[in-house]
């Protein structure tokens, strides 16, 4: 795997083959861990940070199958191949934009991401397609065990694995969902559900999760608390929760395709039609296109395009990836341009539907 490649290809939470990918996108789960010996990143020099990162890179190497992951210097890495990464959803932002020796090393079907010098001093992640966080727990369990053989981390009797943040103090976990919830947005009830969810100590963030809008009609939905609660009893709860997510977005379809069947059709059509003629099309109007057309084709609306081509499109089109595939620096006008381009060369041929 190079970063090259990243344009060509697609990672398995693309593919649309998990259980309920017709509104679950992803599951993943993150943990954080920090070394026992060293300061937590806030605290450290670049002396230090560039110790961590050799120390923890050598470690990688003793993991089962590690031969399996490919490492990334992002330190090293221009803006550009940076952003891509986070497009990919293999780095943070805050990975991305901070300073110093740092590094990720991914799997080849983009399953596993481990990031080195992140807000702490290692973040282990695992992603999976559709609604999957107990395989996401056994994976990243494993890894988390095997990184235990060889180092220590800062750990606490009283709370717990200790953290850069408090508020992953405890277990470090991060139980995460991206949900595409277009119906729900259309009827006006998707803030009903945010709601509802925030008593439950669940967060709602956009595509990128913290700090990130919400685009496309995707959102992200984790817990909030780490501390006092097992890992197993958080997985519990965002599993308890999700099923009646799902259900609701999957009656507000079918509300929708019984009462306002023309005039959605309509929509999903437009949405086809504008994609393949476009000239020139922003990140924000593709997205919300791209949303509409996905809905339709889980609904029959349309057909002749494959589900992991429109999944695919949300994340190539997206600036890094446009200008890493024309091998240039693209400004605003001209990626809007870029882009149109390749949507029509990605749909070219495909034919809509009723």
């Amino acid at each position: 795997m190079d970063l090259e490649s990243l344009t060509r290809t697609s990672g398995e939470w693309l593919r649309g083959s998990g259980p309920d990918s017709d509104i679950v996108i992803s599951s993943r789960i993150r943990l954080a861990r920090n070394l026992a010996q060293f300061p937590f990143p806030p605290r450290t020099d670049d002396a230090t940070r560039a110790e961590i990162e050799s120390l923890i890179r050598e470690r990688i190497r003793s993991i089962e199958s590690s031969e399996k992951l490919t490492y990334f210097d992002v330190n090293t890495l221009d803006t550009l191949d940076r952003q891509l990464l986070v497009e990919r959803q293999l780095i943070s932002r805050e990975h991305a934009e901070t300073h110093g020796s740092r590094g990720v090393s991914v799997g080849p079907m983009e399953t596993v991401s481990i990031m080195i010098n992140e807000e702490d001093h290692l973040r282990l992640q695992v992603l999976r397609s559709g609604f999957a966080l107990d395989e996401c727990w056994d994976e990243v369990s494993r890894i988390d065990d095997e990184f235990e053989k060889h180092l220590e981390f800062a750990f606490s009797e009283e709370f717990g694995y200790l953290t850069s943040c408090p508020t992953n103090v405890g277990t470090g976990i991060r139980v995460s969902v991206m949900l595409h919830l277009p119906a729900l947005v259309l009827t006006k009830e998707v803030q009903r559900v945010f709601h509802a969810l925030h008593k439950l100590n669940l967060a709602v963030r956009g595509l990128y999760g913290e700090g990130s809008q919400a685009m496309g009609d995707f959102y992200q939905i984790s817990n909030q608390i780490t501390l006092g609660q097992t890992e197993q009893h958080i997985i519990k709860t965002v599993k308890s929760v999700l099923p009646n997510i799902i259900d609701y977005e999957r009656r507000a379809r079918k509300a929708l395709v019984k009462d306002s069947r023309e005039q959605l059709h309509d929509q999903v059509s437009r949405a086809f039609g504008i994609l393949r003629s476009a000239q020139t099309i922003t990140s924000e109007e593709t997205m919300h296109l791209l949303s509409s057309l996905r809905m339709g084709l889980n609904l029959g609306l349309v057909s002749g395009i494959e589900m992991p081509t429109v999944n695919e499109l949300f994340i190539h089109t997206q600036p890094a990836h446009l200008q890493k595939m024309r091998q240039e620096t693209l400004g605003s006008s001209e990626r809007n341009v870029a882009r149109a381009t390749y949507i029509r060369q990605r749909l070219a041929g495909h034919e809509s539907e009723n």
